[in-house]
């Protein structure tokens, strides 16, 4: 770690299977009981399951026929995203009394910077452990926290002790803590870089430390400089409170495939109003359309074009969407497809840090 790094404490709280948790909130019959927000036909998916649907390997993403397999106990409920986000400002109401510093990541996850707090309580650790207990008494759901001198190890940390829990790794913890964790614990490095990463001998942080930056870059392009500099306990991004939106998007999964173009623009007119309706409610505009396509073998492809100038309107993203659509022949039939907007008016360059150069040891003089 760098003497130049600020000092801070990170909190990252994170709610526990929150979909599934509210629908067992509001309906004490499913509490108990393997769960899994989503659908449950032969073209649903998982969008969130419960902790006892867990157990039979259920998760995410997963396709409903599957999770019946693994649990023919399972049970289905439609997702309530409205309900979902009402929870989710009631938690979010809690965060602010705290800090003003605070990044939502999603509905149920975020960063709160407590380095300077409202309470003026010296100790992230106790800050993080009160907010999940007003979590519990005020909202009825149990959340984790992970608490750390960056949001990086905050993330990995909070993961670390679920459901209800939380773990904190003090300033002086976190080479140790950071060297022993296995590769597929650090946020960011998925199940394809893990799997590159073993064949290369690459195991632990502490293997992860031995490679150079040269190294890692040849290896992994320019993700490499970033998991240098990490397993060093070195990661600079501040909580930022107004996170810009980088794309706005909306898909929809077909109950059959579809198999000719002339039977998708109407499904492409209802996604291109979902996607401008949501453009003028958030008052911006972009100019990059990209159409997504997944295909009934699950193949996934997307075709973009970049227009001159800002655009919200239906009409225009609709017409760019079936130039997209028309652009080259359909290579199978489709299950999905999806439009999205990026390139985004609320944007702005980026700009250009200094990295820290070298590494040496910090004892942070506070409390934790």
């Amino acid at each position: 770690m760098s003497n130049d790094l600020p000092i801070r404490k990170i909190i990252h709280v994170d709610m526990d299977a929150f979909y599934a948790s509210v629908e067992q909130l509001d309906n004490p019959e499913l509490r108990g009981k393997p769960l899994a927000v989503g659908g449950g036909g032969k073209r649903g998916v998982v969008s969130a399951a419960s902790y006892e649907a867990r157990k039979f390997g259920v998760k995410s993403a997963m396709s409903g026929v599957q999770a019946r397999r693994n649990c023919p106990e399972l049970i289905f409920v439609r997702p309530r995203f409205e309900r979902y986000a009402e929870i989710s400002k009631k938690i979010r109401k809690i965060f602010h009394d705290y800090t003003d510093l605070v990044e939502p990541l999603s509905m149920d996850e975020a960063y709160l910077d407590v380095t300077e707090n409202k309470k003026g309580n010296p100790s992230a650790t106790l800050i993080a452990k009160e907010i999940r207990e007003r979590i519990f008494k005020e909202v009825g759901l149990t959340a984790s926290a992970g608490v750390s001198i960056n949001k990086f190890i905050a993330k990995v940390a909070s993961d670390y002790n679920k459901p209800n829990g939380q773990k904190t790794v003090n300033p002086e913890d976190v080479l140790g803590f950071l060297e022993a964790l296995d590769i597929r614990k650090f946020y960011g490095i998925g199940k394809v870089t893990a799997e590159k990463m073993y064949q290369k001998g690459i195991f632990t942080g502490k293997d992860l430390k031995s490679k150079t930056a040269e190294y890692l870059e040849e290896k992994f392009g320019k993700s490499g400089k970033s998991y240098y500099y990490i397993v060093r306990g070195i990661h600079n991004s501040p909580v930022k409170p107004n996170r810009t939106r980088k794309s706005l998007a909306a898909e929809r999964t077909f109950s059959e495939n579809l198999s000719s173009e002339v039977f998708m623009l109407e499904k492409l007119e209802h996604i291109a109003e979902e996607v401008s309706s949501r453009l003028q409610k958030s008052q911006v505009a972009g100019k990059t359309i990209t159409l997504k396509i997944k295909y009934s073998d699950f193949t996934l492809q997307t075709r973009s074009k970049t227009l001159r100038y800002f655009i919200h309107d239906k009409s225009i993203i609709l017409e760019t969407a079936k130039d997209l659509l028309y652009q080259e022949k359909l290579h199978n039939s489709v299950r999905l497809l999806g439009i999205s907007l990026s390139n985004l008016n609320t944007e702005k360059k980026p700009i250009k840090k200094l990295e820290p150069k070298k590494e040496v040891s910090v004892q942070l003089q506070f409390e934790f």
